[in-house]
């Protein structure tokens, strides 16, 4: 296979997480070597549906997700699981950028096939430490809001840049720095470890989704300043939380006003 498009579309459609993590470093190492190429002449790509995912965990509403202390080794496991199952759904969304959108240009592809990389080594790191918790991925119920969005930015790779990585994934840089603050009380070093790696490297993705957004909207003309708010209250309203780790975020390729804007439109996390 020298087809990029097919390839990513095997990592995205494969079920079993090991097979999953299996062909997407098998996959980034072919693209390395030459071996992968975009193929501007592939069919065009199938209507998004779900991906391949194992049976379990049940998916809930995110309002069905129990919140539980970290206090308990059952507690700090299931923060574990949810890290975890927001990385597999990562994997997923690095690959549907990859195989969905077409006539990009040869880095957008390298991008998030790296990225797609990145979240297979934290989803296994994050399985090494639920075994040592005595747990594995599927064991807590989990919610579909990540790839909610995905589905509804598949005609859009404006879109699906704006908001996927620019404001879901980059969540993930706001809260994790209090959940290892809470993990250290624990005396968790372990996980937080495991949380640092993440956090350090997810700078990068939210980076690329900035970097093209951006030129997405140079491509079509349009102001990325206020598309990107424009999008927000299309997809989002009200729902947006804060606060905002600005550091993160800057280092991520956001700019100091759209941080301040974005601070007056959320409400408190």
């Amino acid at each position: 296979m020298s087809n990029l498009h097919q390839a990513a579309r095997r990592c995205l459609d494969t079920s079993d997480p090991a097979e999953k993590l299996r062909l997407t470093r098998e996959t980034w190492q072919a693209l390395l070597a030459g071996d992968l190429r975009p193929d501007d002449a592939a069919p065009a790509p199938e209507p998004i549906g779900a991906p391949g995912r194992p049976a379990r965990p049940r998916l809930v509403s995110g309002r069905q997700v129990p919140q539980r202390g970290l206090g308990s080794a059952e507690g700090r496991a299931a923060l574990v699981h949810a890290v975890a199952h927001i990385e597999f759904n990562a994997i997923n969304l690095a690959w549907d950028a990859v195989y969905r959108f077409r006539g990009m240009p040869g880095d957008y592809y390298r991008d998030w096939a790296s990225c797609a990389h990145d979240e297979a080594r934290h989803f296994a790191l994050l399985s090494t430490r639920l075994a040592e918790l005595d747990h594995a991925y599927g064991d807590f119920d989990a919610h579909n809001g990540l790839w909610e969005m995905a589905e509804k930015t598949a005609h859009s790779d404006t879109a699906r840049m704006a908001l996927v990585p620019r404001v879901l994934e980059a969540r993930g840089l706001d809260v994790t720095p209090g959940m290892i603050e809470r993990l250290r009380h624990a005396g968790d070093e372990r996980t937080i470890a495991v949380l640092e790696v993440i956090l350090r490297e997810e700078v990068a993705h939210v980076a690329a989704g900035t970097r093209w957004y951006r030129w997405c909207c140079e491509r079509d003309g349009i102001d990325p300043f206020e598309t990107f708010f424009d999008l927000l209250r299309d997809y989002l309203g009200v729902s947006l939380r804060g606060p905002f780790n600005r550091p993160a975020r800057l280092e991520a390729g956001f700019v100091e006003a759209e941080l301040d804007r974005l601070a007056t439109l959320a409400v408190a996390g």
